[in-house]
């Protein structure tokens, strides 16, 4: 297995993405190629490149975080984010995967990928953390204005892939809204919520409010790009804020059992609620597989991207997103 991973994206490119890669390369025996500057990127190697895994490919351009995704798409045709997806449609590597611009690494893969035949809308796949292991939430930043058909296809995509990648067994799908009942939501989510409970191959779970989202009850949250990357941006925070105020909470502790101890006590829940634990997020809905990181990325969440996208290829997800597509259209 071959993927391509853009050296040049990403807050902390190109050091942490090539320490990353020769990480994800020694651990998982994939081969990994490093696209963007051939000099900078052979600086941050220094020689190492774990055993012939690791390969460069050169890009003479970077598309910078503030740039417009489609414009610079369009105009920097050899800057490391297309190239990298141009390297799937071309067949030289299985997945893409970016920690860059992520509208231009949605741009660049749907360009050069294209849609699923039958999929209007791909969707960001986020994993979020929950009491009792993980969960999935789509879209979470891909598609701000949906209709229900769209909600309806991110409904059927997610539960394929918490079936084929995360190995959930009738993984249970619920719908984002503003109470528990049939009857809440706005005109888009009470036609989403019928549209699901008339889809027999799906194992609705009816809504989901916020404030039980990580109880882990769920496997799949269903709500529009909109909605989801609010969700996704304030778990974050809530997380590293609650990090920051157990820590401090703890300092009086720490004459008395130890800074060690209290760090010890505190690395688990530290890791679980650390995205870099996650990797990456799948762009679902593409007729191939592309992985978009977080954008302050380090090795670790590079690393676990690599996994991620290795997961997504072995499983056949695109073939079982697509072999699923009568689902999609049943009632839409």
């Amino acid at each position: 297995m071959r993927i391509a991973l853009d050296a040049m994206g990403g807050d902390y490119a190109p050091g942490e993405i090539v320490r990353g890669a020769l990480k994800a390369a020694e651990e998982f025996q994939v081969e990994i190629v490093l696209v963007g500057s051939r000099e900078i990127i052979e600086k941050e190697l220094k020689g190492n490149y774990a055993g012939g895994l690791v390969t460069v490919h050169h890009a003479s351009e970077v598309i910078e975080m503030d740039e417009h995704p489609a414009t610079a798409v369009r105009k920097k045709r050899d800057s490391s984010i297309v190239v990298s997806a141009g390297l799937v449609k071309q067949g030289a590597a299985d997945a893409v995967i970016s920690a860059g611009n992520t509208g231009a690494a949605m741009a660049a893969s749907l360009f050069a990928l294209g849609r699923i035949e039958g999929i209007e809308r791909p969707a960001i796949c986020a994993v979020l953390p929950t009491v009792k292991g993980s969960m999935i939430l789509l879209d979470a930043g891909a598609n701000v204005d949906c209709k229900p058909k769209h909600l309806h296809q991110f409904a059927v995509m997610g539960s394929v892939y918490a079936e084929k990648v995360l190995g959930r067994t009738n993984p249970r799908v619920a719908l984002v809204n503003i109470g528990a009942e049939e009857s809440k939501g706005n005109e888009l989510t009470q036609t989403v919520y019928q549209m699901l409970k008339d889809t027999s191959g799906i194992n609705f779970a009816g809504n989901i409010e916020g404030r039980e989202l990580l109880l882990g009850d769920v496997d799949v949250a269903v709500c529009d790009g909109f909605v989801g990357n609010v969700l996704l941006k304030t778990v974050e925070g809530c997380a590293l804020t609650l990090m920051g105020m157990i820590k401090k909470g703890l300092e009086p502790l720490a004459a008395e059992v130890g800074p060690e101890q209290i760090g010890s006590a505190l690395g688990g829940i530290k890791q679980k609620l650390d995205y870099s634990h996650y990797g990456g997020a799948p762009l679902l809905g593409l007729n191939g597989v592309s992985i978009i990181s977080h954008g302050s990325s380090n090795a670790q969440a590079i690393k676990n991207a690599v996994r991620v996208a290795k997961e997504s290829v072995n499983n056949a997800l695109v073939t079982a997103i697509a072999d699923n597509i009568g689902l999609m259209t049943k009632g839409e």
